[in-house]
């Protein structure tokens, strides 16, 4: 190809005519036309070069809608900084001269996709995208327009941390601009963060890091500390994806990464999910009576079986069959990103939920990924974040559960299993927003309960939802694991008992032979039943939902 050429090993530094550049990180020649007509971004090795504020912006607003804000607001020099090369002062106001900017950031509000928000673009050129008092004060004055005018903020970092020409003042910077976006947040506005190449040191460990969500351009550098400096203390060879974006996303700290050509369309769509606060809720309409079921065919552990079907349809089966739009959040911005237990922004037969559910595979390559639908620890604190976000954004929860329990393993216990699926109990019981549930295969013990305590909680014809699997049950009580199918039928597991008990509300049909033998039917089966259950739900106070789930709990075993 013509426009792309590897670049000669001892060449270190970027052509300076006008038909050739370089790729920073794979050192190929490409063409200048080619390389601005692909945004900056390498078409060998994908690698998304830094971008100035004003070519960003040129990205992401509608034309002609961004108003730039507090451009006045420039550089402070609380510390009278100098040295050998010259004061501080003399630098910014020469680096202000050559970029056309004032600070590290331009502010302003503008139209993304049609959607009024405040926006907030950094530049590195800008003395590295330092975060100075002059910074922070842009970033604050932003947040309290996206407060006032109740509008969403977006901020795009590109920083190499603090500012040192400003010393501890530049520090200040960090809890500053924090507490400006915890006030936002507190009013139930959206922040969505944008990591961008480099964002690092005191801007990585400030507001770049408490998004609602946090995003990112592939293969930018993420971290705190540089790398050499974390080599040089433990004395170890740090792995080559150390402090990528895909390092990050895989250790639970980012939601999506987000190719630069498609970063405006994500960021509209994910904006389209937030519903703000409703000033006048609508009185409660009476809930209705649930139909009654045919009497049962099958055998408790006939059921177990269907149950347990390695065909029976998963949540990415749903979301397929049922969702006309779905983006995947990761992480639980502690540890990790479990596959055993999904969740996202989701339209649901038209109608804007959060989804989160478990997730099994119908390989084995499929199970070994997503452990066999067990979640660990930081799945079911994913499954909170997602639910938080979701009651601050005003949409429903809608849960799908199907796992054998909760992941028994060492590090799963190390990282808190139990605290994290108790903490999961609290949180939903006062969750200021409609949620329901359905079991869809197995309800597996506190696996299961730790996404299903619902307004409504569904179950499918032929799932199961017990304290223990049969087996387990078997071998504890009777010390035989052969007598799992009396034991299956002594736990009172199948939905007709259940809906009996009162532990579920209404039971799903599924197809004749389970849900497997007509998975279209049974997703169809699925929504239509997810659909009808959110309706009145969503006419309800947050009040009348918080009282009411909790006398439904507080009545089972009574």
């Amino acid at each position: 190809m013509a426009w792309l050429t590897e670049q000669q090993p001892d060449a270190k530094i970027r052509p300076v005519n006008d038909l050739w550049t370089v790729c920073p990180a794979c050192k190929r020649f490409v063409e200048r036309a080619v390389w601005q007509d692909n945004l900056k971004v390498c078409p060998a090795c994908n690698a998304h070069d830094r971008l100035g504020c004003r070519e960003r912006l040129a990205l992401l607003a509608d034309p002609g809608s961004f108003e730039e804000l507090n451009a006045a607001v420039g550089f402070n020099d609380p510390l009278k900084f100098a040295d050998e090369s010259g004061t501080y002062a003399d630098k910014a106001r020469a680096t202000a001269a050559k970029t056309g900017i004032g600070e590290a950031i331009v502010t302003g509000t503008a139209t993304l996709g049609g959607r009024p928000v405040v926006l907030g673009v950094m530049d590195f050129r800008f003395m590295g995208g330092s975060l100075g008092s002059g910074t922070g004060e842009r970033i604050l004055l932003a947040a309290e327009a996206a407060l006032a005018k109740r509008l969403p903020l977006i901020i795009f970092s590109a920083s190499g941390g603090a500012r040192m020409h400003e010393g501890i003042v530049s520090l200040m910077q960090m809890a500053r601009t924090c507490a400006a976006i915890a006030r936002l947040q507190e009013a139930g506005l959206p922040y969505f963060s944008v990591l961008t190449d480099p964002t690092t040191g005191g801007v990585s460990a400030s507001y770049a890091m408490v998004g609602d969500l946090n995003i990112a351009e592939p293969k930018s550098l993420i971290g705190f500390a540089g790398r050499r400096v974390i080599e040089q203390t433990i004395k170890q060879k740090l792995p080559d994806d150390f402090q990528t974006a895909e390092y990050v996303e895989a250790h639970g700290f980012i939601d999506s990464i987000v190719p630069r050509r498609q970063m405006k369309a994500w960021l509209a769509n994910a904006l389209s999910y937030y519903r703000p606060r409703q000033s006048a809720p609508a009185a409660a309409p009476k809930r209705a009576k649930t139909p009654a079921r045919p009497a049962r065919t099958l055998t408790p552990w006939e059921t177990v079986q269907l149950a347990r079907h390695p065909q029976r349809p998963t949540i990415r089966d749903y979301i397929a069959g049922c969702c006309s739009d779905f983006v995947e959040l990761h992480g639980d911005r502690r540890f990790g990103d479990d596959q055993g237990l999904i969740g996202g922004f989701a339209t649901w037969n038209g109608l804007r939920v959060m989804l989160i559910g478990h997730q099994k595979g119908k390989t084995v390559e499929a199970n070994i990924a997503s452990n066999f639908g067990m979640a660990n620890p930081e799945g079911y604190r994913k499954a909170m974040r997602l639910m938080q976000l979701a009651e601050r954004y005003g949409l429903p929860v809608v849960s799908l559960v199907d796992t054998p329990g909760a992941y028994p393993g060492l590090d799963a216990e190390a990282r808190g299993q139990a605290e994290a699926i108790a903490r999961n109990l609290t949180v939903m019981a006062t969750l200021r927003t409609p949620f329901v549930v359905v079991v869809t295969g197995e309800g597996g013990s506190g696996g299961a309960l730790g996404i299903a305590v619902g307004d409504r909680v569904l179950m499918l014809e032929h799932a199961v939802y017990s304290v223990i699997s049969p087996e387990g049950c078997a071998s504890i009580l009777w010390r035989d694991g052969k007598k799992a199918p009396e034991a299956a039928a002594a736990l009172k597991i199948t939905s007709d008992e259940l809906l009996r008990l009162g532990i579920i509300d209404s039971i799903v049909p599924e197809p004749a032979g389970g849900a497997h033998t007509d998975s279209a039917a049974a997703m169809a089966a699925v929504g239509a039943a997810v659909s009808a259950a959110l309706a009145p739900l969503l006419a309800l106070p947050a009040e009348t939902l918080v009282a009411e789930r909790y006398a439904k709990f507080a009545a089972m075993g009574r």
